[in-house]
């Protein structure tokens, strides 16, 4: 059954202020919660920090709209608070870091089957396989540096081995430009897909800048160096899909949409049934704050917002293992490289980008290093291998230390 944006107008914002104790619930259980319930919580938590840091932006920019931005603001820090500290204190850096990498394999993989714009399927695709790649990456490091599977995590949906190496990956700047969709022309699930998969990269891409300088590890500190380089650029690569040519508002009006959009999604699949109430709870906020952003408009622009958008929302997301469309993907298209705009052949990849690369590589790889020797066993922390990766400091080539 299709939500009706126009219709429900949920709670109003003065209903929506909670308490400290209404905020910081109890946490789901690492091993006993569904995977898709931590993938749901990490992927809502970057979405209301994307629509605080783009109220934010607005603000500075557009003096009468900082009063109502101010509370909408508010209001979005208490909804992020509340998922944010859903996330338990079992849950190390490390695995918490496998989950963000769940969420961007299986989210993203699951818009790119959805998209209707072909060449933005495309750059959902060759993104998901950089994605992929970091899982395997960080799941060497949890082998390493604390004897896990990272399967205890990823709970058997999402397969760990190599994507396109992240090695492949850094490339210079202009490669990571691609084409806008047009605001004028564009369908809404275009320009919801586009805000969520930004929004997801943006929060990964906060969170290893933040917890990579907390390793005491030499070479764990330099992975999530490595990583969080590539993060930015996918940041930048997601925002450069969107239209510049929307105005302030319009774009206020999609990010309500997509985060009404995306709860009423996580509401319709949740498992566990106290997270499903909050769900439900926090769906009822925003379509409130949709109604709010909706009455700014047409008082403001003196357009009807559904000039840009359908009263009945399009299917959610689809929370759910991804891995026969990600081996496939992989399969077709792990040699594609990026060059400006577009996509080319490993061959017809730009010069600028392998000159960039050889920069950042002089010194040594730590996504090479970190994965020497390593091949993925479900359940390998039970058992008592006779082939142990090696430690970085030993046995390395002279070229190879960190």
């Amino acid at each position: 059954m299709a939500l009706d944006l126009f219709s429900h107008k949920g709670f109003s914002l003065e209903k929506q202020l909670m308490s400290w104790k209404e905020m910081v619930m109890e946490p789901i259980s690492k091993t006993d919660d569904d995977a898709f319930t931590r993938v749901r919580i990490i992927l809502m938590n970057g979405i209301e920090l994307e629509s605080i840091k783009f109220s934010h932006s607005c603000a500075r920019m557009n003096k009468p709209l900082q009063r109502p931005l101010a509370m909408l603001r508010r209001i979005d820090q208490q909804q992020a608070t509340t998922i944010n500290w859903l996330l338990g204190a079992d849950h190390s850096p490390l695995e918490t870091t496998i989950a963000y990498e769940q969420v961007a394999i299986e989210v993203t993989a699951a818009v790119a089957q959805t998209e209707p714009d072909p060449y933005l399927a495309q750059v959902y695709r060759y993104g998901l396989l950089e994605d992929f790649d970091h899982m395997y990456r960080y799941s060497a490091l949890m082998d390493r540096l604390e004897g896990k599977d990272s399967n205890n995590i990823l709970q058997s949906y999402t397969d760990v081995i190599v994507g396109r190496p992240t090695m492949e990956e850094h490339r210079s700047p202009e490669d990571e430009l691609r084409n806008p969709y047009d605001r004028k022309k564009a369908a809404p699930l275009t320009k919801m897909h586009a805000l969520t998969i930004m929004a997801a990269e943006q929060q990964t891409w906060n969170y290893y800048m933040n917890i990579g300088p907390l390793f005491s590890d030499p070479l764990a500190r330099q992975l999530y160096a490595e990583i969080a380089h590539i993060e930015e650029q996918h940041v930048t690569q997601y925002e450069s899909i969107i239209d510049p040519e929307e105005t302030w508002l319009e774009k206020l009006l999609m990010h309500k949409a997509t985060e009404v959009y995306n709860y009423y999604g996580c509401m319709q699949q949740e498992s566990n049934p106290r997270i499903k109430a909050l769900w439900e709870k926090f769906l009822d906020f925003e379509l409130g704050q949709f109604s709010t952003v909706a009455n700014l408009f047409k008082e403001t622009e003196r357009r009807d917002p559904q000039e840009i958008l359908p009263a009945s929302l399009p299917e959610p997301i689809h929370f759910k293992s991804q891995r026969e469309f990600v081996r496939q993907t992989l399969q077709n298209e792990i040699n594609l490289r990026a060059k400006g705009p577009n996509f080319v052949s490993l061959e017809e990849e730009s010069e600028a980008s392998k000159i960039y690369r050889q920069r950042l590589h002089k010194d040594g790889i730590p996504s090479e290093i970190v994965a020497l020797n390593y091949i993925h066993t479900p359940g390998g922390e039970l058992n008592l291998r006779k082939n142990m990766p090696q430690k970085p400091s030993q046995n390395l080539s002279k070229g190879a230390r960190l």
